[in-house]
């Protein structure tokens, strides 16, 4: 997919491609709590496929909740132990459920507006 979506974007003039967490979040077989691919697996991939050269991988660095801190932040592996990561799956459980994510995660207002989007649907 993370191929597809780059070789369009060059076939359509663009020079450069945001590599993102490709494919984030797939659950690892064995240890449910790891990631099947490392975050800079997309970007790897490009790298080595053919008919990519000329465009420019620019990373998108990993953000985390930074429990430390009280916010969004890059995460950084040598602190690991202070960050959370709240999925979009695990976000959207949050709002349906009601749950208030940790302060500083998101303005209230937009979490106002998302947790009463999923509640809405939970009712249908």
């Amino acid at each position: 997919e993370v191929q597809w979506h780059a070789k369009a974007r060059k076939n359509c003039g663009a020079g450069f491609y945001i590599v993102g967490r490709d494919p984030a979040g797939m659950a690892h077989p064995v240890n449910k709590d790891a990631n099947l691919y490392h975050a800079d697996h997309g970007r790897e991939v490009l790298q080595m496929a053919p008919g990519m050269k000329g465009l420019n991988f620019i990373p998108f660095r990993v953000a985390a909740y930074n429990k430390t801190k009280g916010k969004m932040d890059f995460f950084n592996p040598k602190q690991a132990e202070e960050f959370l990561f709240i999925s979009g799956t695990k976000m959207r459980g949050f709002a349906k459920s009601g749950t208030l994510p940790p302060d500083g995660f998101m303005c209230p207002s937009g979490w106002q507006v998302l947790a009463e989007h999923y509640q809405s649907l939970a009712k249908k």
